[in-house]
């Protein structure tokens, strides 16, 4: 179906058999998982490298001690692990249904482990890491998860030279880049960018069904009208008592 744009990749099929608030709730909550998975590596090697006064006294204490016996720096330490994640992903998917996850789970507990026990990382960063690869998952196109597995070494690398001033400067070129594109004419960010009010009610957020009256403006042409009036849902009418009846029939 076409066009693709950027925001249909976060909405599911599902989302339009549910009460709205609930659909609304898991859109928001895939969003805020799609910042977690391009962002999170990015997030901790900008706070520990040049923003440590950002993190709290207490934190700040248990993740120095952690990282006290690590040899590497925040972002090497993230590259070692988000690619040896990236194997296991990548050998689960290319062996047999049966054992693929199995060995998944099973490599990623165990190297992680021993990576911990052996000093090359420290244990926050295996939470860090696992919790984004977890939220890769969580998105529901293959093609928006597999393209921020990409722009997460972007963020690493930006993060890792000049904080979270360079992880702001790289979403600014993400953003512009996207708004450049077309999809069969149709610009990518449509209806973020450019806005379109009427239409924002079916992005991270869905309202009722009801009140979906016109198609979308970019590909509707003449035929705009997507519903008639008078579609919202109504108790049924006052029903009063009909004793003249009875009485009649007396």
């Amino acid at each position: 179906m076409v066009p693709a744009l950027f925001i249909d990749f976060f909405q599911s099929v599902e989302d339009y058999y549910e009460r709205f608030d609930i659909s609304s709730a898991i859109r928001l909550l895939r969003t805020v998982i799609f910042f977690v998975s391009v962002v999170g590596p990015a997030v901790y090697i900008a706070a520990t490298t040049f923003h440590q006064e950002m993190i709290p006294t207490k934190l700040a204490v248990i993740v120095a001690a952690q990282r006290e016996s690590v040899p590497f720096p925040a972002f090497i330490e993230a590259l070692i692990m988000e690619i040896t994640f990236e194997i296991l992903r990548e050998a689960g998917i290319r062996m047999p249904k049966a054992i693929g996850s199995t060995i998944s789970i099973v490599g990623v507990l165990v190297i992680g482990q021993a990576a911990i026990q052996a000093g090359i990382v420290s244990p926050v960063m295996v939470i860090v890491v696992s919790m984004t690869a977890i939220a890769s998952f969580a998105t529901p196109s293959y093609a928006v998860a597999i393209s921020a597995r990409l722009v997460r070494f972007m963020f690493m690398v930006s993060a890792a030279t000049f904080g979270f001033y360079g992880m702001i400067l790289a979403f600014i070129i993400l953003v512009v880049h996207l708004s450049s594109l077309r999809s069969f004419g149709v610009p990518y960010m449509t209806p973020l960018t450019p806005s379109i009010s009427e239409e924002a009610g079916d992005t991270i957020v869905r309202r009722p069904l009801w009140s979906y009256r016109k198609r979308p403006k970019m590909i509707s042409g003449q035929n705009k009208v997507g519903q008639g009036e008078n579609q919202k849902p109504q108790p049924p009418g006052p029903r009063t008592m009909m004793n003249s009846t009875y009485e009649k029939g007396d």
